[in-house]
């Protein structure tokens, strides 16, 4: 499957039980590079537009770059409210951006699906001088609780293609060849959400590696679920727990 669709039948429950990122995010970036207001950034691999949405509440020009059609629309449709925010039509490698226009790339959630290289050489390209990149993920604690433990058991056994697409795949080495010898800061900072069961299963069905209606083992998979669900709950519920991790620097 093309990569830039794997989320298409995705986006309802993408929008209903993703997590945001925390405001410390913002404020790590005041700090290591510099974000202001008047900054105009590119949010690039846009998506429903989280990430857009934290820039926006803080004053910037947001270029909201995103290849999936459903995605960029339900993004249209939950911002339209915001007058510096703009839908653009584009890719990691060709974002359709003008050259030397963006202070800040930033890019949440998704840098796991760049072709880096080529990403690179784009952001290069329509970044100001001394302009800089900011890769997010929310990185869920994969042992932090015995429930954490179970559901990552569950996708790995029962995911599509969990293992070989999750974005922990991007080490250090990556990071350090994207950003080159200058090198980047980095932080993380806690965030969580809480599930009833349909929230735990919308948040799952989010996911591109779990197998949804349709699939051969979506049953199967829904029914290791709730199962899981039934023994772990608290008052009804469960947490997710994650770092919040950002890496920020300029591509040197």
């Amino acid at each position: 499957m093309d990569v830039t669709q794997r989320f298409t039948d995705r986006v309802e429950n993408y929008i209903k039980y993703r997590p945001g990122y925390p405001p410390e995010c913002l404020a790590f970036l005041r700090e290591a590079a510099g974000l202001q207001p008047w900054w105009t950034v590119a949010d690039v691999g846009s998506g429903t537009g989280i990430l857009t949405r934290l820039f926006l509440e803080n004053g910037n020009r947001v270029f909201a770059v995103e290849p999936n059609e459903a995605m960029r629309e339900a993004g249209r449709s939950l911002l339209a409210g915001f007058d510096r925010y703009h839908s653009v039509c584009g890719t990691a490698e060709e974002t359709g951006l003008k050259a030397r226009t963006v202070n800040l790339v930033a890019a949440g959630q998704a840098f796991h699906w760049f072709d880096a290289a080529r990403a690179r050489e784009e952001f290069l390209r329509v970044l100001v001088p001394g302009g800089q990149v900011a890769l997010l993920w929310n990185e869920r604690k994969h042992d932090a609780t015995p429930f954490l433990a179970a559901y990552d058991e569950l996708l790995q056994r029962e995911g599509t293609d969990y293992e070989s697409i999750r974005h922990e795949n991007v080490d250090g080495e990556r990071l350090s060849a994207f950003y080159g010898p200058g090198g980047y800061r980095e932080a993380a900072f806690p965030n969580q959400q809480t599930f009833d069961w349909d929230g735990l299963f919308g948040r799952a069905m989010s996911c591109s590696y779990v197998p949804g209606p349709g699939h051969p083992r979506h049953e199967a998979f829904t029914a290791a679920l709730r199962e899981l669900f039934e023994g772990h709950a608290e008052d009804g519920r469960v947490a997710f727990e994650y770092d919040t991790r950002i890496y920020c620097g300029p591509l040197s």
